[in-house]
């Protein structure tokens, strides 16, 4: 699927872009640069995307899966990621991207940060 398509799929909401994550679970998810600013996406299975340099502001990912996924790049200004799993997601280089926020999600220790997201745990190497 391209990825003017997983944008679109996406804007129709978590339930229809969960729908297909189970139906093709190897399908590779690019949404590299993709515009998804103010976009509610509470509980979307995006474990594994490539997300770099995408357009987040606003957006609403509480509890979504971001499991090894690829944020370097991406503007997360005013982006909710409270209870969003990001399990050795790359957040290097992530736009407005601050430890009160990183810390209101799980597992957001193993993520690979930059320095000044330390936020009092150790960063990991990769």
């Amino acid at each position: 699927m391209a990825i003017d398509e997983q944008v679109e799929l996406l804007k129709q909401g978590p339930q229809a872009w969960n729908t297909w994550r189970a139906r093709y679970p190897e399908a590779a998810v690019d949404l590299s640069h993709g515009a998804l600013r103010s976009l509610a996406l509470e509980g979307v299975d995006l474990s594994g995307a490539d997300l770099t340099g995408a357009d987040l502001r606003g957006a609403d990912l509480s509890s979504a899966s971001l499991v090894r996924a690829r944020l370097e790049g991406a503007n997360l200004f005013k982006a909710i990621i409270r209870g969003a799993d990001l399990n050795e997601a790359d957040v290097r280089g992530v736009l407005f991207l601050q430890c009160s926020q990183l810390e209101s999600a799980r597992n957001w220790q193993s993520a690979y940060r930059d320095e000044d997201l330390a936020c009092g745990a150790a960063i990991p190497g990769r």
